[in-house]
């Protein structure tokens, strides 16, 4: 059956089997970005710029494929600047905290931006959540408080490699406030396109700042160079394919499979085992994605 062909349900989402294996594939291709930050022997931060530097080319030949008739002012250059400046620090905190905690860990919070963009959105409405959202908060506060807990129980590393990761998710939400708004005008390649040429070079000044090593080393360009396309082609492509034909809930329970398959790379090649105590917490953080994500269409790394 092809997407011509799917059936459509009430609310309009027409999906085929290629749409499903491309939105688990993007997810998959995305989960493996941690793993490929670590095998790395460039800084953290120096394999965040290579992840957005080394695409530029296709990515600048997808955007002019898929073109938006309307041109490029200077309020959505400007947005496109911010959002590639909050994108920086957040592919940096995040590239930091991933060196530093478990790989469930690092990927859960680091996809924490569409419950902050919830809360942020009850703040700034000034209401009181919903039944959904109180539980979606809850579970995220609860989650959050046992896996940190557990963090620092192993080590005050891993502790503080839990919140450069939160630090990341709120850095996230951030850049998706002035990246939706760009997308809506530009299209999804253009805004990716002006996003990494924005933040590459932010990332090259805090990684030479902090004295990391940027040029690869014995490892070669091999995981540098597989981390660039799984997470910005193949994985940022395969969403793009399959994000429209599924409703939010359907998409927030396939998030889920980054942090499942981040601990499970987590434990056969790090030995990162994972305590009842630990399972309770993701679960929380996971419920929490996927109530944010209901309200909501995500926008995944």
């Amino acid at each position: 059956m092809t997407s011509a062909t799917a059936p459509r349900d009430k609310n309009g989402y027409q999906a085929s089997a290629w749409h499903f294996a491309a939105l688990i594939a993007g997810n998959v291709a995305l989960a493996l970005g941690p793993w490929l930050v670590r095998l790395a022997d460039t800084g953290p931060v120096s394999a965040g710029f290579w992840r957005l530097l080394l695409p530029i080319p296709l990515l600048a030949l997808l955007a002019w494929r898929g073109r938006s008739p309307l041109a490029l002012d200077r309020g959505l250059a400007l947005l496109c600047l911010l959002a590639g400046a909050f994108f920086a620090v957040d592919l940096a905190s995040w590239h930091v905290g991933i060196e530093q905690t478990r790989l469930a860990n690092a990927t859960l919070f680091g996809n924490s931006g569409s419950v902050i963009l919830m809360i942020w959105g009850l703040i700034a409405a000034r209401r009181a959540p919903t039944g959904q959202e109180g539980i979606g908060v809850f579970a995220a506060l609860a989650g959050a408080g046992i896996l940190l807990g557990r963090s620092l129980e192993i080590s005050p590393t891993s502790f503080a490699g839990d919140l450069f990761c939160l630090l990341a998710g709120v850095f996230y939400a951030f850049y998706l406030l002035p990246a939706q708004r760009a997308r809506a005008q530009l299209g999804q390649w253009t805004v990716l396109l002006l996003v990494s040429l924005a933040a590459a070079p932010i990332l090259l000044g805090i990684a030479l700042v902090a004295g990391e090593p940027v040029w690869p080393g014995t490892a070669g360009w091999g995981p540098v160079l597989i981390l660039a396309l799984s997470s910005q082609i193949v994985g940022q492509g395969l969403l793009v394919f399959a994000l429209g034909h599924f409703p939010p809930l359907i998409i927030g329970m396939a998030l889920l499979t980054q942090p499942a398959l981040a601990a499970l790379v987590g434990w056969l090649v790090f030995g990162e085992t994972l305590v009842p105590l630990d399972v309770v917490g993701m679960v929380l953080v996971g419920t929490a994605l996927v109530l944010a994500r209901v309200k909501r269409k995500p926008r995944m790394r």
